[in-house]
């Protein structure tokens, strides 16, 4: 049964925030969690889906659950997340996939530091806990490791988990940095260009759990890791330009040898 929720003001203070394409499975189980923190936390608040395109009933699952709907036709992780974030009302915004791989209903740290005065707190898998199954392997021991090191070394950030979808910040300090990739490159964009503005940032660590979907994720690691080392290359310094361009040579170069294994094996 669905928590209905209360009537928000005018300006809430919080927007608990999803994108969502295709999950049906598991987008009112997370829109029940964060209606149940709201509730339970007294916090006046909204839950908003912003949905890329569902072709499995996820819309009218997100309604019956609760939520605010919001339609997102350009594709892509970085779409749908802005999409959501300027059409939320509160003064703050969590935000968090919806294959229940985060729990919604747990949230005091972040909104301890929102509260605080801290612009965008970044959950940190790795200081946290990943539970069995809840992440690859190639993606927990080294991908998301790499590329966070990389961040941390081109913007001099202190952040140890770029990637982490379970984010909170004020709304209207990451509206004024004017972000604007549409792929999963969005999560280091806005760490990136948060720092550089010098907005304060934050991490709290929290549990990734295996996701419920029951089918594959939309995230395709290497296509997605080389959109986000590509992004980060872009800000490396001075010193740094000539791994950035070996870097950006290699990857231009396997990006073309995939293609060419794609096509032989479509003939």
């Amino acid at each position: 049964m669905a928590i209905a929720p209360h009537d928000p003001p005018a300006v809430p203070e919080l927007t608990i925030a999803m994108p969502c394409l295709n999950e049906s499975r598991t987008v009112g189980l997370c829109i029940h969690k964060a209606l149940s923190y709201l509730q339970h936390s007294g916090i006046s608040g909204e839950v908003v889906v912003a949905d890329n395109g569902s072709t499995d009933g996820s819309q009218e699952i997100i309604l019956a659950a609760g939520a605010r709907l919001v339609t997102v036709a350009e594709k892509g992780y970085g779409s749908a997340v802005r999409a959501a974030i300027a059409a939320a009302r509160g003064q703050y915004v969590i935000m968090g996939d919806s294959d229940d791989s985060y729990d919604f209903s747990t949230l005091d740290p972040f909104m301890e530091k929102l509260r605080a005065g801290h612009d965008l707190i970044i959950g940190n898998r790795f200081t946290g806990e990943i539970r069995p199954n809840a992440m690859p392997a190639m993606n927990q021991y080294l991908g998301n490791p790499v590329l966070s090191a990389i961040g941390r070394l081109f913007i001099r950030s202190e952040i140890g988990d770029f990637h982490c979808g379970l984010r909170g910040f004020r709304r209207e300090a990451i509206l004024s940095l004017g972000l604007k990739t549409t792929g999963m490159e969005f999560a280091s964009e806005m760490i990136v260009v948060a720092s550089m503005h010098h907005l304060r940032i934050s991490e709290v660590p929290v549990v990734l759990s295996p996701d419920g979907r029951g089918r594959p994720s939309h995230l395709r690691p290497w296509r997605d890791g080389w959109r986000h080392l590509r992004f980060l290359l872009s800000f490396s310094p001075g010193p740094l330009f000539l791994l950035r361009e070996l870097l950006l040579m290699i990857g231009g170069l396997y990006t073309r040898f995939i293609r060419m294994c794609r096509d032989i094996g479509n003939k």
